[in-house]
């Protein structure tokens, strides 16, 4: 086996087996990818059944002088994975990933903006053009439904269930939830659809696709980063901002007006609660409140 034959196998395994979405998968085999670079320039001819220990060792070794730990840790975790793939369907015996350890990190906390600060935001998007009620409608949505990036260009029409209060999203490995939605969001959303998107030509393929650019296609993750930036660097805002910022300041906010957190973790589309547990850490002063509360010695 050699490591194209073995990347192309481990891809079907992660899409068919693992349900992965392309995005996880482009990173896992990115991964593999940068070990058989090492590979190349040191001459080494170790296909993925032959590779020794010593030789991933030494691999780790040199990213480690050029990544920070954050990598390093997420480089070791993908190769550990495809190697526990070669093991498992019984290519190899062993993993020479087994005694290579990550480096230590501490969990870091989201950035989160403040409610005015969101609203500060959206003052700043121009509604003069018609790009402006989409850019409106997009940030209401990230910042009311929590969404992805990914999962806010991808939402349909179809998926808008506006008479239940929610609406459909496709989340990572085309896992399907219901997020509620508010009023205020439905409205500018419906601004947009019937005054700007239903003058668009829109292209085949995109029919039910609900957020368009100027040419009537989906748009890109780039976009969407590039929109927002440029809504920080208007209202001067000084903090390193993403489309993930608003999913994490929905999550806080939530959080800090009394919200559940299996349910956040449900609207957020976690598996696991401990993903969602992050948000716990971010402002803790809301915790005294509820245990004053809730608990019966709390008075």
């Amino acid at each position: 086996m050699n490591w194209k034959q073995a990347q192309e196998d481990y891809k079907h395994y992660l899409k068919i087996e693992r349900g992965l979405a392309q995005n996880s998968i482009v990173n896992y085999l990115w991964d593999i990818e940068k070990l058989v670079l090492f590979l190349q320039r040191n001459e080494i001819q170790e296909n993925p059944i032959q590779i020794q220990k010593e030789t991933v060792q030494n691999f780790i070794y040199e990213i480690a002088k050029i990544i920070n730990p954050r990598s390093q840790a997420r480089i070791i975790s993908g190769l550990k994975s495809f190697f526990n793939y070669l093991v498992f369907e019984d290519y190899r015996a062993d993993n020479p990933m087994d005694l290579i350890e990550s480096p230590k990190i501490g969990r870091k906390l989201p950035d989160t903006l403040s409610e005015d600060e969101i609203n500060e935001l959206i003052r700043a998007i121009d509604l003069s053009k018609p790009e402006g009620e989409r850019n409106r409608a997009m940030i209401e949505t990230l910042y009311g439904c929590g969404l992805r990036v990914s999962e806010l260009i991808g939402l349909r029409i179809s998926d808008l269930y506006f008479k239940e209060d929610f609406i459909k999203v496709t989340g990572k490995g085309d896992k399907q939830r219901f997020v509620p939605i508010s009023e205020i969001n439905k409205k500018y959303i419906t601004i947009y659809a019937k005054e700007i998107r239903v003058h668009q030509t829109i292209q085949k393929g995109s029919e039910d696709i609900l957020f368009l650019n100027r040419r009537g296609k989906q748009l890109s993750r780039a976009m969407i980063f590039t929109i927002i930036k440029e809504l920080a660097e208007k209202v001067g805002l000084n903090k390193n901002i993403s489309p993930h910022t608003f999913r994490h300041s929905f999550a806080t906010h939530l959080l800090e007006n009394g919200a559940d957190l299996r349910a956040i973790q449900q609207m957020l589309g976690h598996e696991s609660i401990t993903t969602t547990e992050v948000y716990m850490h971010v402002d803790r002063t809301h915790l005294t409140e509820v245990m004053n509360k809730f608990h019966p010695r709390g008075n």
